[in-house]
């Protein structure tokens, strides 16, 4: 499964444009503030019906006009499709496939599944615990995505557990009634961390191998940082327990999957606060080129979305990343000059150049040029 076409209407810079797809590797070239990186939004806006950059969305539309338009073509193993989402601030997001209107498009089968790497991604390794549980949570649907439920069910329980603990802390409510919810929230809390800690094992060994083929000098390791110790949802029960004064007093579920943290180490010191701007790019790219990998043995391959990757790499890192890129699965990466990217005048890579808003007029592959030249 593989986009192939993408049109944008009035997002961002952009009044109208049309890319061509490479089913490997588009490279988007130009300066700073040309619109390369608002071609790479509209891509992730049109695969999954929300912004990776921001999440006030109304932004997304050029200056002036009342909704920005988003379509993206598919090629699945049943024939093509059309994604479609349009977002006119102060209306609901209209998002379409194949004219049929969904909810979300996160769950419909005939999309690929997109992994972004921004500059601002960075949050992810050095940020607050709550971006590296959500990114968990979104491996975990995408590996397996019946699992999705799990998730949905544990944050219910927990809002559920929480307006009773507010009911007792005011006196209007007994605290055993919060038996009933510690065992839903526990139930519902020991299938999430399994899914969690089966994820991270399963993307794990490949994090590792992937920091190495980036350059990263010392062994990596990704850890999960389960708030809870149980094993079972008795044993959750028990800590729930334990701590439910305490809990009365503060007036919040304080313990629980919902506090869970990843660790990701270099040489056994966490990257968070001890690693490089340097090393926490590479560290990020490890961990979604590793995750690429997972995908791919269970025949679900992801679109890879690369920002800026390759400015502050030197010659050597730039070709270890390049092979990587064209290691398996479809990518699309900006960068302000396509000498940049290693490769890049392979037949089968697509390059275009982005100036002012505008893929340049007449931007062809480098095959096509040779075969004119």
């Amino acid at each position: 499964m593989r986009a192939t076409t993408l049109t944008v209407r009035d997002f961002r810079n952009y009044e109208r444009a049309a890319l061509d797809l490479s089913p490997g590797l588009t490279v988007l070239a130009g300066p700073n503030g040309a619109g390369k990186t608002n071609l790479l939004e509209a891509l992730y806006f049109g695969l999954t019906g929300r912004s990776c950059r921001t999440s006030n969305e109304r932004n997304i539309v050029r200056f002036g006009q009342p909704a920005a338009r988003v379509e993206v073509e598919v090629d699945a193993d049943d024939g093509t499709h059309r994604l479609e989402v349009g977002l006119a601030p102060g209306t609901e997001k209209k998002m379409l496939v194949d004219g049929a209107p969904v909810e979300r498009l996160q769950s419909v089968p005939v999309r690929p599944l997109v992994g972004v790497f921004l500059p601002e991604r960075l949050e992810l390794v050095k940020g607050a615990p709550a971006n590296r549980r959500a990114h968990v949570d979104q491996l975990v649907t995408a590996l397996w995505p019946s699992r999705a439920d799990d998730k949905a069910a544990y944050s219910k329980a927990l809002a559920q557990r929480n307006a009773l603990v507010t009911r007792i802390r005011a006196g209007t409510a007994r605290p055993d009634l919060l038996d009933t919810w510690d065992a839903e929230l526990a139930r519902h809390g020991i299938a999430l961390m399994r899914n969690r800690a089966e994820a991270l094992g399963l993307v794990e060994p490949a994090f590792a191998r992937r920091a190495a083929d980036l350059s990263l000098p010392e062994p990596c390791k990704l850890r999960y940082q389960p708030r809870s110790k149980a094993d079972d949802a008795a044993g959750f029960v028990a800590e729930l327990e334990e701590r439910r004064q305490s809990d009365i007093d503060r007036g919040f579920t304080q313990h629980g999957p919902h506090r869970d943290d990843l660790a990701l180490t270099h040489g056994d010191r966490p990257l968070r606060t001890l690693g490089s701007q340097g090393q926490q790019r590479a560290g990020l790219l490890a961990l979604l080129f590793a995750e690429r990998d997972a995908l791919l043995e269970r025949e679900r391959p992801s679109l890879m979305l690369l920002d800026d990757v390759m400015s502050e790499l030197d010659a050597t890192r730039r070709a270890r990343l390049a092979e990587l890129v064209r290691s398996g699965g479809q990518t699309l990466i900006t960068t302000t000059d396509a000498d940049h990217v290693p490769g890049a005048d392979a037949d089968d890579v697509a390059v275009f150049d982005v100036l002012d808003g505008q893929l340049a007029a007449g931007a062809i592959t480098p095959a096509e040029a040779r075969a004119t030249a």
